[in-house]
């Protein structure tokens, strides 16, 4: 744990160099993903487990309610980003993983759900859990489109998503913390397409 070893002025520099660290590709094709998921009315699901869990939940809630103004938001006739995290469903995990085992958890909802096109956003920092290889796997061979945000070395989760972000970085706190930070500028460059406002304003 970083912040056990540095002072605040050292975690904040660190942190700052790993932000430099990033692949701004990457985000720029995270976001384009996100974005053509609503221009072709497909879903995007988002998971993974404890931080990562509560992370995929807060990007879910947010591309769900501020891809919009506010004031639109009452406009039954405004298209809406289909956005769902799967880790919110706490008797249907609860069930899959007592009746069949914790790594089915996000794939027997899948499987429910996910059609061909459909956008899969998984979060693993260390990119080895069974229960997000498992979905990303079932994802892959049935015509969804996956993309892993990962971090330590990547682990297995890198090697098999058709794409992704990587935070090169042996910390998890930080590791976290960096997905959810990049995922504000994604959702912020969602918005401004949608609504075509900033940069993407019509002339």
């Amino acid at each position: 744990m970083l912040g056990a070893t540095l002072a605040t002025n050292a975690y904040l520099q660190r942190l700052g160099d790993e932000l430099e660290r990033i692949d701004q590709d990457a985000m720029r094709r995270w976001a384009d993903l996100i974005f053509e998921a609503w221009e072709n009315d497909r879903f995007v699901y988002i998971f993974g487990n404890g931080g990562s869990g509560t992370t995929a939940s807060h990007m879910a809630e947010d591309l769900g309610k501020s891809t919009l103004h506010e004031c639109d938001l009452a406009d039954e006739s405004k298209k809406r980003l289909k956005v769902l995290s799967l880790t919110d469903n706490a008797g249907w995990l609860m069930a899959v993983g007592n009746d069949l085992d914790y790594d089915q958890i996000f794939v027997q909802q899948l499987m429910n759900y996910g059609r061909p096109g459909d956008v899969v956003l998984a979060i693993s920092g260390s990119g080895n859990s069974a229960n997000v290889l498992n979905a990303v796997d079932w994802a892959n061979r049935h015509g969804l489109t996956t993309f892993g945000l990962t971090g330590y070395g990547g682990g297995r989760l890198k090697e098999i998503q058709a794409d992704g972000l990587h935070v090169e970085l042996d910390d998890m706190g930080m590791v976290e913390s960096i997905h959810l930070c990049l995922f504000h500028w994604v959702l912020n460059d969602v918005f401004a397409r949608i609504n075509a406002e900033g940069r993407y304003q019509s002339a």
